[in-house]
């Protein structure tokens, strides 16, 4: 009866001791983490930008063509759809 209790009383302690060194460690080696992912997302979103950008620039300095906006569309606003009839009641005494 007693080895099954400091068993037990051995597993609390156990939990509670990694729970504190885990707490600990996460305090040191979390923001060095968390600083290295977004210096890669930067990084990341840095080169994102210039590949469209070279992109952007090869696509018109090379390219020659005419771009048509129709603006038949634009100047007719669409009708909203009618639904029915506003009914106005009066309240009879």
């Amino acid at each position: 009866m007693q080895e099954a209790s400091f068993s037990g009383l051995r597993l609390i302690i156990g939990i509670i001791a990694f729970y504190y060194i885990f707490k600990f460690l996460a305090r040191i080696f979390l923001p060095v983490l968390v600083k290295k992912a977004v210096e890669n997302a930067g990084q990341n979103f840095q080169r994102q930008q210039q590949y469209q950008s070279n992109t952007w620039q090869n696509n018109n300095t090379n390219s020659k063509d005419e771009i048509i906006i129709n603006t038949a569309n634009a100047k007719n606003p669409r009708e909203t759809k009618k639904v029915g009839e506003y009914v106005d009641y009066e309240e009879i005494d």
